[in-house]
């Protein structure tokens, strides 16, 4: 069985006996302690299931309990104890979230039963966390890039935006970054609503009528309805529709629901903004000074979150590419327009399969050139001479 599980107690003698009844069925792991308990999880873990003692010296079992729910939140935990202690029993079920609440001694056979029964609970977690994560976030991707061939100016800004914000997760070390990223990646649905032409003046910083700035000012709210009817995508919803600053209460009563909207519209407020100034020709630092400048209208911690954001041109070179040779990967530095005007791909939108084939499918018809303008990981040496002999 690959699932661990470590079962934490200030006796020894205790956890030797818990391996021997167990070892044969479980994959068991043991630690002397709260403190030792906390490093195993983060030496040797993950663990399906933590099963601790609740009266240790030191860091008893609520306190460490609680501290396993931080940083493993998708480990089962269970509270052990010898002790009648109705009081230590509701503050490790309120504290640390337990799922199982056994006392000493306690039998093989229930204690078996207990781990089986908290490992089928690990599985049911971790199933839905990799629905959530992948196949959600996958099938987004799929619409995004759907979406990208109809208005290819919004969604190439939405794919950066996304690079922006996983940046400033993996810095915060969020929990479930996943909702941060695609409420990024969705941030411009609601521009689908609106003419292409519209939105390539707003992201030129070209001034709008009043009209047209309150056609663009609510879309927002459009993708937040559209996105409101898919199941756990809630939050996600909400904090798009709150990117350029709160527009109403929200309907959802869960306070962790109600902390990711609120950290999630503020980074993407940030990102946007952030965006809005370098795509209009100001340097990385010019644009965080002017965020800065800012610090009422902007949160300050996301702004200098972006203080050491690596821009993809810091990293890659910018490459004149055959049609034939894109890769997935590459982005687009110049937009392509067919012949007759067309916006096909706009610039700053990084080249994906689906892309890849509508670009050959508009060469093979003689609708655009035969090569375009991107950022792309530098060749080796020895690739780039044979390039330059081979032409």
């Amino acid at each position: 069985m690959s699932e661990k599980i470590l079962f934490v107690d200030d006796e020894p003698a205790v956890l030797e006996g818990y391996k021997r009844l167990l070892h044969k069925e479980f994959s068991i792991d043991t630690a002397v302690g709260g403190v030792e308990g906390l490093t195993a999880i983060a030496q040797r873990g993950p663990f399906a299931v933590v099963i601790s003692d609740l009266r240790m010296p030191g860091m008893d079992g609520v306190q460490f309990l609680s501290k396993v729910r931080t940083a493993s939140p998708d480990t089962v935990r269970m509270a052990l104890t010898g002790y009648a202690d109705i009081d230590s029993a509701i503050n490790a079920v309120n504290e640390g979230s337990i799922f199982r609440f056994l006392t000493k001694p306690c039998p093989k056979e229930t204690l078996a039963k207990a781990v089986t029964a908290g490992l089928m609970q690990y599985r049911l977690i971790t199933a839905e966390k990799e629905l959530l994560e992948k196949t959600l976030s996958g099938s987004i991707q799929v619409l995004v890039e759907v979406l990208s061939l109809v208005n290819p100016t919004a969604f190439s800004r939405a794919t950066r935006i996304r690079r922006y914000i996983q940046h400033i997760t993996k810095k915060r070390k969020l929990e479930a970054p996943w909702r941060f990223e695609v409420a990024a990646m969705m941030s411009q649905l609601g521009c689908v609503t609106l003419p292409p032409d519209l939105v390539e003046a707003v992201y030129a910083g070209q001034k709008l009528s009043p009209e047209e700035q309150a056609r663009f000012d609510a879309h927002p709210a459009v993708a937040r309805d559209l996105l409101s009817n898919i199941p756990r995508m809630e939050p996600i919803a909400w904090m798009i529709a709150e990117q350029h600053g709160p527009c109403s209460p929200q309907p959802l009563k869960d306070a962790d629901s109600q902390e990711a909207i609120t950290q999630g519209a503020q980074m993407l407020k940030v990102a946007l903004a952030y965006d809005q100034l370098v795509s209009q020709g100001q340097s990385h630092q010019e644009a965080l000074q002017h965020l800065r400048d800012k610090s009422a209208e902007f949160d300050r911690a996301v702004v200098a979150d972006l203080a050491d954001l690596q821009r993809e041109g810091d990293r890659m070179e910018v490459r004149d590419c055959a049609i034939t040779d894109l890769e997935s990967g590459m982005i687009l530095q110049k937009e392509v327009r067919t012949h007759t005007g067309l916006l096909v791909v706009a610039k700053g939108q990084e080249v994906t399969y689906p892309l890849l084939v509508r670009l050959r499918n508009f060469w093979q018809r003689g609708a655009i050139g035969n090569s375009v303008i991107v950022l792309a990981v530098p060749r080796p040496a020895s690739a780039a001479t044979a390039s330059g002999h081979n032409r």
